[in-house]
């Protein structure tokens, strides 16, 4: 097990902390790399991480002890406990907010996000960043994950208890199960044997996470903890010392998208699986739990990225027995060009859905690219079966006879099986045609020759309060709309666009361009269709 994590420090993916346990039994407890960078102190099983959207399944907890003790039902209605929300919200349930059902857009994509999370907010002014929003979807109609659902679900829980969301958790679960090395985090208390926060650059510099108040994540994500901590809170949970039977029977029974009450409930190499992950500034996790062999797997990580994600799953295999490779271990071989012929093509994707994946021949290996995302160069490990080196993941292609095309592809990772169906080639020549386009814009760092006009166009119409609705995506417009009076005030205070300059390519496509105002810069990331539209389109402040 320690040779797995070991693995991922050799690559400078990881540092942190894991825990295995199988029941009482602890198989691994062990901390990897540095607390703090600075002091070189290092990272120890008692080592407090930021927890992130971990926290979510505290919070669904708390909820069900609320409706045991008769103060609330999962089934009333959201306006019962805030009474001023809009009549969108009249058949909204505090299910539908705990399953993520609710249509409560999520605060954190919002644009003005990154400048109010520097600022102390009280649970009261988190609600009204998105009280009035318009919702995503009807209540129950559709799965969208929403951070801003367990901020509003922390507010319910200090109105009904009548006391703070850090005094309920450690009244009723942190006292009680013993967590002493658990809390809710803080920009200004000593908090002893805490982590600091990293994050890596492109080119593997690592350097300080960015700030965050912590007021701001809120019951959705500012817990901390230890993994000896979380092997107490699940040994607590699933042995009946948090919340009922039944409670616990409906906190782990999924609605959509495999979504429960603050956990994801999913069967991963046919053995059920109750996990959740979060991430925040300079923090990951991967806290998973297996019922039916009361398999615990703790992964904490002070240093931005999906590690831990991939660490828990090669762990739990490993727990039950069976073989795991390592990145390391897998040995690339060369295929003909004929035979990596017979796998171009775009793959539709289940999940997530509306994804493609996008895969060409590139010399002796393959090249993919899901929506929205860098390509990513895969490498045959057999004449079927390749692997990516910067994740930890595997695409298989159905055998096919000499010369036939592959009909579907399964991407392997983090324990899941997802299916792709080839599309046809006249459905797949736009796609196809696009990546190649946007390929050579980000190898040559050239501007999309339509972005800068229509970005200047997007800024004073959004500043007069009168969008093109028609030049922009479906999703664009949507979220547009939604925004707009937040966006218009924003660019109001900022005053006159002075300059506009195009600084780059990303990874993933979008022209960067920074724009200068009258009274501040922003720094904006737009994304063209091929008919000229603006696909995408968000703004923070400019370094």
């Amino acid at each position: 097990m320690d040779q797995i994590v070991q693995s991922y420090i050799a690559n400078k993916q990881f540092m942190g902390t894991a825990l295995v346990a199988k029941g009482d039994q602890v198989l691994l407890s062990k901390g990897y790399g540095s607390a703090d960078l600075e002091w070189s102190i290092p990272n120890t099983p008692s080592t407090k991480f930021r927890l992130g959207s971990v926290t979510k399944q505290f919070t669904a907890a708390s909820i069900l002890l609320l409706e045991q003790q008769g103060k609330l039902k999962t089934d009333d209605l959201v306006k019962k406990y805030v009474t001023n929300a809009p009549d969108a919200w009249d058949k909204m349930t505090i299910f539908n907010v705990l399953t993520h059902t609710a249509g409560i857009p999520n605060f954190t994509s919002f644009p003005e996000y990154p400048t109010f999370s520097l600022s102390a907010m009280t649970p009261e002014k988190l609600v009204g960043t998105f009280l009035n929003k318009p919702l995503d979807f009807q209540p129950g109609e559709k799965w969208n994950y929403s951070n801003s659902g367990y901020v509003l679900l922390g507010y319910i829980i200090e109105k009904v208890s009548g006391e703070t969301y850090e005094k309920f958790l450690q009244e009723n679960i942190f006292t009680p199960l013993a967590m002493k090395d658990s809390g809710y985090d803080s920009n200004t208390a000593l908090i002893a044997r805490r982590a600091m926060g990293y994050t890596a650059l492109p080119n593997g510099t690592i350097m300080n996470a960015g700030y965050v108040n912590m007021s701001v994540p809120f019951a959705a994500g500012a817990l901390y903890s230890t993994t000896e901590d979380l092997l107490k809170w699940e040994q607590g949970l699933f042995g009946g010392k948090v919340i009922s039977a039944a409670s616990l029977e409906k906190m782990t029974t999924p609605f959509k998208q495999d979504y429960a009450f603050g956990v994801g409930v999913q069967t991963a190499n046919g053995h059920k699986l109750i996990d959740h992950n979060g991430a925040i500034q300079g923090f990951n996790t991967h806290l998973s739990y297996y019922p039916n062999e009361k398999l615990t797997i703790a992964v904490l990580s002070n240093l931005n990225g999906n590690a831990p994600d991939q660490i828990a799953p090669q762990l739990a295999r490993l727990a039950f027995g069976e073989n795991v490779t390592l990145q390391s271990e897998r040995k690339e071989i060369t295929l003909e060009p004929a035979t990596l012929e017979r796998y171009r093509g775009v793959y539709k994707m289940a999940i997530p859905a509306g994804a493609n994946m996008l895969v060409i021949p590139e010399g002796n290996q393959l090249s993919t690219q899901l929506s929205g995302q860098p390509p990513v160069p895969i490498f045959a490990q057999s004449e079927t079966m390749f692997f990516a080196k910067v994740v930890d993941a595997q695409i298989e292609f159905p055998a096919t006879a000499a010369n036939a095309r592959a009909s579907q592809l399964t991407l392997h990772q983090n324990g899941r099986d997802l299916v792709g169906t080839r599309m046809s080639d006249a459905d797949a020549k736009p796609i196809v045609d696009a990546a190649m386009a946007t390929a050579k814009r980000i190898k040559d760092q050239t501007a999309n020759p339509a972005s800068e006009a229509a970005l200047r166009r997007l800024i004073e119409e959004v500043r007069k309060g009168t969008p093109n609705y028609e030049l922009m995506s479906a999703n664009l417009g949507a979220a547009t709309r939604q925004q707009l009076p937040q966006l218009q005030s924003g660019l109001t205070q900022l005053g006159a666009l002075k300059t506009l300059t195009f600084t780059g390519v990303g990874p993933a496509g979008p022209d960067i361009y920074v724009a200068k105002f009258e009274n501040g810069a922003l720094e904006y990331r737009i994304w063209m269709q091929p008919d000229g539209k603006i696909e995408a389109a968000n703004a923070r402040p400019a370094n």
